[in-house]
């Protein structure tokens, strides 16, 4: 199991989104999601955020929370933890990020672009501001067969 993070950047009625358009042999390319990555040795959650924040999109964010965390399962691959967050405080300017193209989206918008079938669970726990939770979410290739919230089966 491999240890990530992702951020959800509000401003406003707005969250910063990517557009993952950029990597190669992207298992995200063409969805939109958060930002984020992949824990460095030594690396607490709130460490790896701040990193990523900085490193994706130029800003230091100043307010942050950690709203849950995701499991992901899927044939074939490692597996993962995934410490969701969401941000309301930033400072800089927001740069270019190579992995994709930021775009700070509407949420009512939001709904309509492409992302993981699972990320629409979470994030609509994340706007109705549901209590911390804990999600697993099971994939065959990109089908999500099996989503767990805090020990129910909800699909």
């Amino acid at each position: 199991m491999i240890n990530t993070t992702l951020c959800y950047v509000l401003r406003g009625s707005e969250v910063l989104m990517l557009h993952r358009v950029k990597k190669r042999n992207d298992i995200n390319a063409g969805k939109w999601i958060g930002i984020g990555g992949k824990f460095e040795p030594g690396e607490s959650p709130e460490e790896c955020l701040l990193r990523e924040a900085r490193e994706e999109t130029g800003l230091d964010l100043t307010s942050w929370r950690c709203r849950g965390v995701v499991t992901f399962l899927s044939e074939g691959g490692p597996g993962e933890y995934m410490y969701l967050f969401t941000a309301d405080g930033f400072r800089g300017e927001l740069r270019e990020c190579d992995e994709g193209e930021l775009q700070w989206v509407s949420r009512e918008f939001l709904d309509a672009l492409p992302k993981w079938e699972g990320d629409k669970i979470f994030l609509d726990l994340l706007w109705r501001d549901a209590p911390f939770f804990l999600l697993k979410l099971r994939y065959d290739r990109d089908r999500l067969v099996e989503a767990v919230l805090d020990g129910k089966k909800i699909r």
